[in-house]
């Protein structure tokens, strides 16, 4: 892979970060673009005639009724960008990369336009145009992930870097709202990333492959620039090779592999794979953590509100503090990082021991699996303390756990699971934990009432379901020790 593969494999991976950190998790700076709509009239018809000014001190809305339904619209984006994950991810499994990326870039632009030309007056058509733009940055993400394979030993430093893109994304909304506030009209930045279309194009057909990234990579495999007329007999290779190594997902060379003594395996079902232990647990673990992220974010204000005594400018302070440390893309690559050094810490262990390569891939993810529960339960106790400086770390441990959570959720399903599954399983797991999700609402309107406004309880029942997403790592753990003992045992 020397040569010229290795400057594709990097022109792949810049564009591909630049992909993710400019356009695929947009939705997550709503705030910034509130901001801007309220500026715009937009539902400004609900607030009757006694409507208070377009913002305050906070730079928050007076008026209810507006305010409810641009969270609603958000609340319907940001469910979509979890819960589609499963059919888009059917889609990328089933049409491949060239197929879902396209599918992508519809939806994307067709977004960005409907945003750039709608107006006061047809504000409503913002609930087309979110779920739409969620949609389509979810597909440009999924098909960004394979790129880790082109990496070897770098694999999950790669992927946990385009996840911490993906949340770091949010900027842009950030962005367009100073733009605004320069006089640079919401048509005008809407429009460019419409343009931005095509390089998105452009970078499907010259830098992706048509299928599937295999892992590990075939010998002399090419793609995009590299394929030339030969992309129909590379890909036919490409796609019986990744049958060939279908349940060998961490394999090292053939050299590494310890064949024989019961470690050949028959093909299993997607489902056999969905209704497994491993995976069940998985999701307890990813539901749990995300369900206490999202609660946060959506009881920010009102936890600064009453810690602050109801002071605005230090409200704004702090809140403007926490829009900075949301740049998770200088956090997720140290999770990686440590997974891939520990793997090939493990792997030296099995060449001496003879130990299945797939355990030790899976083993180098119990460390990412506890630290990240560990980070989370750090961040809830730290936000459970009515202490104002405290926020600070909060802040840092709740960006730090974010971007651990999602880079070690799509680092785990790489290594735990065959890549035929792969987006099915990645779809799922994001699907269930979004409807879990839906649990802040009621979590929410039981702190505003029956609690007062005092979230103690709540702090408390969460700490206690962090401590039990621990479970997760330790069966995991359990699993490779027993794969050790017994490499027949492996399923």
């Amino acid at each position: 892979m020397a040569g010229q593969g290795l400057p594709l494999h990097v022109a792949t991976l810049l564009t591909g970060l630049l992909e993710c950190l400019g356009f695929a998790g947009v939705l997550f700076g709503w705030p910034s673009l509130v901001f801007v709509f309220k500026n715009e009239d937009y539902f400004k018809e609900l607030c009757g005639q006694d409507a208070g000014p377009i913002g305050n001190a906070t730079g928050q809305a007076d008026c209810k009724a507006q305010d409810e339904r641009f969270s609603l619209i958000f609340t319907l984006g940001s469910f979509m960008n979890n819960f589609m994950t499963f059919p888009t991810g059917y889609i990328f499994d089933r049409f491949k990369t060239t197929v879902t990326r396209l599918i992508a870039i519809f939806f994307y632009t067709t977004a960005t336009l409907i945003i750039a030309f709608t107006s006061a007056g047809s504000a409503v058509l913002l609930f087309l145009a979110m779920p739409m733009l969620t949609i389509g940055g979810i597909l440009f993400l999924i098909t960004n992930l394979q790129i880790g394979n082109l990496f070897g030993q770098h694999r999950s430093t790669i992927i946990t870097l385009y996840n911490g893109a993906f949340d770091s994304s949010s900027a842009v909304f950030l962005i367009i709202k100073l733009l605004y506030e320069k006089g640079i009209s919401l048509k005008a930045s809407f429009i460019f990333l419409s343009v931005c279309s095509t390089w998105h194009v452009a970078r499907t057909f010259l830098l992706m492959p048509r299928g599937h990234i295999p892992y590990p990579l075939p010998p002399n495999y090419s793609y995009g620039l590299c394929s030339g007329n030969g992309t129909m007999k590379k890909e036919k290779e490409t796609a019986e090779h990744e049958n060939g190594e279908l349940q060998s997902k961490e394999v090292l060379s053939a050299k590494e592999e310890t064949p024989g003594k019961g470690q050949k395996q028959e093909p299993r079902s997607f489902w056999s794979y969905a209704l497994s232990r491993r995976f069940a647990w998985h999701l307890v673990w990813l539901s749990v953590i995300q369900l206490w992220h999202y609660l946060f974010i959506g009881t920010l204000n009102s936890l600064l509100t009453n810690m602050a005594g109801g002071d605005v400018a230090r409200v704004s302070t702090y809140t403007n503090a926490f829009a900075f440390t949301q740049f998770g893309v200088l956090c997720a690559p140290w999770n990686g990082l440590l997974m891939d050094r520990l793997k090939q810490k493990y792997q030296k262990e099995a060449r001496k021991t003879g130990s299945s390569t797939l355990a030790v891939a899976l083993c180098s993810t119990v460390p990412s699996l506890a630290l990240t529960s560990l980070l989370c339960l750090g961040f809830a106790l730290c936000a459970s303390v009515p202490v104002l400086p405290l926020q600070y770390l909060t802040f840092i441990l709740q960006v730090i756990s974010r971007s651990f959570l999602y880079g070690s959720n799509a680092a785990f399903l790489t290594i735990a699971f065959p890549s035929e599954h792969f987006g099915k399983l990645f779809g799922l797991v994001m699907a269930l934990s979004a409807v879990v999700s839906l649990l802040q609402f009621p979590i929410f309107t039981l702190i505003k009432g029956p609690l007062q406004n005092d979230p103690f309880y709540v702090n408390v029942m969460f700490m206690l379901a962090i401590l039990l997403t621990f479970v997760h790592p330790f069966l995991v753990y359990r699993e490779c020790r027993t794969w050790k003992e017994t490499p027949s045992a492996i399923a």
